[in-house]
């Protein structure tokens, strides 16, 4: 439920920023700053109920998988963020956990590119190894000062663990350049 509600919250956000810069009349700018101030508000709250939940409660949706990771990257694209997608190697019958798995990868690692390096451009690459699915996201230093959006902290912390679940490699970190990549390995 975090990992859906907070990334389309954050494009929500993203944008309404984007809009309140680019206003052409005051009016305009006030309301793009309200609606970004209340996603805002409302990520921070979803944290908070979440907390209290402990995320407990009926899956009644598909997980998503790997054949809805385009429409994931055109959300980002729509929202400014210059997103290219490159894939490696034959990708044969993936069990559908560690397709979920990636997508929820993938997923995180755009939410947290919306929220701390704004337009960054962004690779996302999968690579169909012998015995495991290779998926890096990588975004180049922030062009420009992202949103100061809400941050729960735990997101990256999660991922390890639902990787790790699973027997793969999780990484993550700051690049030389100023950009940042979440790797991860996911054995199939």
């Amino acid at each position: 439920m975090h990992d859906v509600v907070t990334h389309r919250v954050s494009l929500m956000v993203l944008r309404a920023g984007a809009l309140e810069i680019n206003a052409t009349d005051e009016k305009t700018a006030a309301e793009a700053e309200l609606i970004r101030a209340t996603g805002k508000d409302a990520l921070t709250e979803l944290r908070a109920v979440l907390g209290v939940l402990g995320e407990e409660g009926g899956d009644y949706h598909p997980r998503p998988t790997l054949a809805d990771l385009d429409g994931l990257l055109e959300q980002s694209r729509s929202a400014g963020v210059p997103v290219e997608r490159h894939e490696e190697g034959d990708p044969g019958a993936l069990p559908v956990m560690v397709q979920h798995t990636a997508y929820r990868v993938v997923q995180e690692a755009l939410t947290n590119i919306h929220k701390h390096a704004g337009r960054a451009a962004t690779q996302v690459v999968l690579r169909h190894l012998p015995a495991a699915l290779q998926v890096d996201v990588r975004n180049a230093a922030p062009p420009d000062p992202a949103l100061d959006l809400p941050s729960g902290g735990s997101g990256l912390l999660g991922l390890r663990e639902r990787v790790e679940l699973l027997g793969g490699e999780f990484t993550a970190g700051t690049e030389p350049d100023g950009g940042f990549v979440v790797s991860v390995r996911l054995p199939t």
